[in-house]
């Protein structure tokens, strides 16, 4: 079980916003569905799990996903690589009851019901975040202190995809980041980081090596 909460990055009402909009999408497509999650499709999900596939080593590495959805990471990372364990962290109930359905034979997967940005998050070689950090918040720092726990508990690598705020348009509940402070932001944690485009070009995915 995760540690007691450690700040609240999201408030209330936004995070409920976020289940509703889930819960909408589920009743609609399926809580199975890729859609249910927010992506157009599976090529899109797909396409941000090559990204990070192709720039890290997960092979037997502890990996925290935040925003793990119905566990799908896990799915497409054992296809890649050898000996993955796996903690997952959702705030909406359905996904995670399906992803430790899907996953009840895999001793590797773990999956937590909970907001990763109130969580004290355990140490793990790599935390990933694959579209869980598009949301809007009126937080203005929201991201950024996103990304310092994440690099707070990453021994290895950080790895996390955000919109592009040149290349997105405007949508009620998604929002686009300003790359280049993103990245100088990140700069400041890590010596070394790398940013890729994959196909849809209003996405890019953050790499960030730990020391």
């Amino acid at each position: 079980m995760l540690q007691q909460p450690f700040c609240a990055a999201m408030n209330l009402i936004e995070r409920a916003t976020v289940i509703h909009y889930h819960r909408q999408r589920i009743a609609e497509h399926g809580c199975g569905d890729v859609k249910a999650l927010g992506w157009v499709g599976e090529a899109s999900q797909h396409d941000r799990f090559e990204v990070m596939a192709n720039a890290v080593d997960f092979s037997h590495g502890c990996v925290i996903d935040l925003g793990s959805g119905t566990g799908d990471l896990k799915t497409f990372l054992d296809t890649r690589f050898d000996g993955v364990s796996y903690l997952g962290i959702d705030h909406v109930p359905e996904f995670i009851a399906l992803a430790r359905e899907r996953h009840a034979d895999d001793d590797d997967a773990h999956f937590e019901l909970g907001d990763f940005n109130t969580l004290l998050l355990p140490r793990a070689d790599h935390v990933v975040a694959c579209g869980s950090l598009s949301y809007r918040s009126g937080n203005p720092n929201h991201l950024y202190q996103a990304i310092a726990r994440m690099y707070t508990a990453a021994a290895q690598t950080v790895v996390f995809n955000v919109l592009d705020a040149a290349c997105f348009p405007e949508h009620p509940l998604l929002v686009g980041h300003p790359v280049d402070e993103v990245l100088a932001f990140c700069r400041h944690l890590a010596a070394r980081v790398e940013m890729v485009r994959g196909w849809a070009g209003d996405n890019v995915t953050v790499v960030m090596r730990v020391g």
